[in-house]
């Protein structure tokens, strides 16, 4: 049997248990344990390494615009000085469109939003950006 590596186009995005979709791009999901040098007075020149604070990316979304003011709702709730916090996941989905890696984040909010670029001479979609931190990523079985 191959095992052939999953296609990075076909994902979902889900916030407090709803499901998004309409995105064209998912980014940020990195995960980093600070390093801590640590010498024994005994030791001759050489530093132990022990990991210390984890660090988590702020995740960062696009897609097209529409008529869906679900995520700029919840930026305006940071903006009025009441930040709403929301635990989510990103989940990549095979050919089959069926889940198989899911990356769950806890304590998001969104700390940026970007509307499109807009420009009369070109034919694209409107695409708006976002970045959502976080306070810890995992991937789930």
């Amino acid at each position: 049997m191959r095992n052939d590596p999953y296609a990075q186009y076909n994902f979902l995005l889900e916030i407090d248990g709803l499901t998004s979709a309409g995105f064209t791009e998912v980014g940020g999901i990195t995960m980093e344990s600070e390093i801590i040098e640590y010498r024994e007075g005994s030791e001759v020149a050489r530093a132990r390494k022990l990991p210390g604070m984890m660090k988590y990316g702020n995740i960062t979304l696009k897609r097209g615009l529409t008529q869906n003011r679900e995520l700029w709702e919840w930026r305006k709730t940071t903006l009025r000085g009441m930040t709403e916090r929301k635990a989510g996941a990103i989940i990549l989905l095979d050919e089959a469109r069926a889940p198989q890696l899911r990356w769950e984040f806890r304590e998001g909010w969104i700390s940026k939003y970007e509307g499109p670029a807009l420009n009369a001479t070109a034919n694209e979609a409107a695409i708006e950006s976002l970045e959502i931190v976080v306070e810890e990523v995992e991937l789930v079985d």
